[in-house]
């Protein structure tokens, strides 16, 4: 078990945590959430004990090993990959180093021996002998071969390099596990793995992370940074965000009797219990929800952008016509012969090769349209590209930076400051100048833009980098209410499995393969056709 007492931590001014009290026991995953700036990633730190906060303490079960998923990159490179992982059990891998060193020695005696034997029995206490095994078999999970564990790290992908540190983190059972956005750079099967992985793990998890879905299925409680404190809730994201929007409601309504808020929050309560994903939790979880009173829920103080895409005319039946598309890359042909068909109001998520992708969505929304692509006659399309940062190298205001976009008679700066309004830039913060944003503004910006465009097609290629989960979660209502054509590609499980229709996949020949299925199902196809 790891706590925290009376934990307080300021930076100049202001204040992340007030006089923190908070346990976190074994057989249960955290999922740490809270809005950008929160505090989540130095919350972690705290409890690792890489920040000294200013008052208070952290305690850890005596005995129990704190493993960390460590975020510099460059840490490693001069070790293999095999041996990096080991290395995140530093007792176990100081034991293997002094063992050897002793065995080395040409003048080996007695008191070496002793040394020695001392070594040998701590060593196989640690499962020192299966040492090897376990760091393989975590990284044959993370999707790193055999052929690479001997690689040294400064020549592996940073890619790469990040699962390897999760595997290191992951290494020989720690006693509590922090993993700050460990789903980073993961492909959906090492992610279903890690998945897996967390069900299985007896100990204790707290994670931060944007992936709603992986905390969905992992986590067992949600810790909300709010208000310079953190609160407890049984249950995971879902629950977590439905139940403060409950609540928030219910502040709202002030006249509503205080029975009829009850009834509410059981309706609420009984309607999530049953959906709990895993049977060994299900029950346990169950019985916590029951003992939930309505002074337990507590409305978020956190700010949500309203997005909401309405289309200026109804598209038509025709959408989109693409035959015998090929799309040549510089290490070869990136999209091959591809002919598909988009109909009305159709939501297609596109999987494959990203770069196969974008260079495909760059090239239905280019200004030079090849003969293979046709558009049909009502469609408007609006595009958000991957690589967006060259709208941005300008230091006009947000409110001039719409205009550059702004239809003919619908430029005013009231017109406009409702967009941006929107998407959380209000009053002077509308001043900002665009080439100080940070990611996530830029994003919101683009959105801004797009549902100023009054398109009925949109486009989208990985909405959601840079994103806080608010604004995730903002877009994915936005676009599963959208009633025109969606077409996008995305990271986000969740995103793609509650808003698309279909599913177009870029193989690694080049050719698009049509799936009529949810997501989900997707998924179950092509697991089965691996395995």
């Amino acid at each position: 078990m790891i706590s925290a007492t009376n934990v307080s931590l300021r930076y100049g001014g202001r204040t992340l945590f007030e006089d923190v009290n908070i346990s976190f026991s074994p057989g249960n995953c955290y999922g740490i959430i809270g809005a950008n700036g929160a505090g989540k990633s130095t919350f972690l730190k705290i409890l690792s004990g890489e920040i000294e906060p200013q008052t208070g303490s952290v305690q850890v079960t005596p005995g129990e090993r704190v493993a960390v998923l460590k975020q510099d990159h460059f840490a490693y490179d001069e070790y293999a990959v095999l041996e990096t992982v080991i290395m995140g059990h530093e007792r176990l891998y100081a034991i293997m180093k002094e063992k050897d060193a002793l065995y080395a020695k040409p003048d080996f005696n007695d008191e070496d021996g002793i040394r020695v034997s001392e070594l040998e029995g701590e060593f196989a206490d640690l499962n020192g002998w299966e040492a090897e095994s376990e760091a393989g078999s975590l990284l044959q999970g993370l999707g790193i071969g055999t052929d690479l564990h001997e690689k040294l790290m400064r020549d592996m992908e940073d890619t790469l390099k990040v699962r390897v540190l999760l595997a290191q983190a992951l290494f020989g059972n720690p006693g509590v596990l922090l993993l700050d956005e460990p789903t980073n750079h993961l492909d959906m099967d090492s992610i279903d793995w890690l998945e897996e992985f967390l069900y299985q793990f007896e100990n204790t998890v707290l994670v931060v992370s944007h992936d709603r879905h992986f905390l969905n299925r992992v986590c067992t409680y949600t810790a909300d940074i709010d208000h310079r404190q953190i609160k407890l809730y049984v249950g995971n994201y879902d629950f977590w965000y439905q139940s403060s929007q409950l609540a928030l409601s219910q502040v709202r309504d002030a006249n509503k009797k205080k029975e009829d808020k009850i009834a509410d929050l059981k309706a609420f309560i009984q309607r999530f219990s049953s959906n709990a994903s895993k049977a060994r939790q299900a029950t346990a979880r169950k019985k916590m929800l029951d003992k939930l009173v309505l002074e337990d829920i507590v409305p978020s103080s956190r700010k949500y952008p309203y997005i909401h895409f309405k289309p200026d005319r109804e598209i038509g039946k025709d959408v989109l016509y693409v035959e015998d598309l090929s799309i040549a890359g510089e290490d070869g042909g990136l999209v091959h012969s591809a002919t598909f068909r988009i109909m009305k109001n159709e939501k297609v998520v596109f999987t494959g090769n990203p770069l196969a992708l974008t260079a495909l969505f760059d090239a239905l929304t280019g200004d030079e349209l090849e003969g293979h692509i046709k558009w049909g006659q009502t469609t408007s399309v609006s595009y958000f590209p991957k690589e967006h940062d060259h709208f941005f190298e300008n230091d006009l205001s947000l409110v001039d930076w719409m205009r550059q976009w702004a239809k003919e008679g619908f430029d005013d700066d009231n017109y406009l400051r409702g967009f941006l309004g929107r998407m959380l830039f209000s009053g002077d913060e509308a001043s900002k100048k665009a080439n100080v944003l940070s990611g996530g503004e830029k994003v919101r910006c683009m959105f801004a833009r797009m549902m100023m465009s009054g398109a009925n097609v949109l486009i989208f290629d990985e909405p959601t980098n840079h994103l806080d989960l608010e604004s995730i979660t903002a877009l994915n209502t936005g676009l599963a209410q959208f009633p025109g054509c969606i077409l996008f590609t995305t990271h986000d499980h969740e995103l793609a499995q509650t808003v698309c229709s279909r599913v177009i996949e870029i193989g690694a020949d080049g050719q698009a393969h049509d799936y009529l299925k949810s997501f989900d199902e997707y998924l179950e196809i092509r697991h089965a056709a691996v395995s």
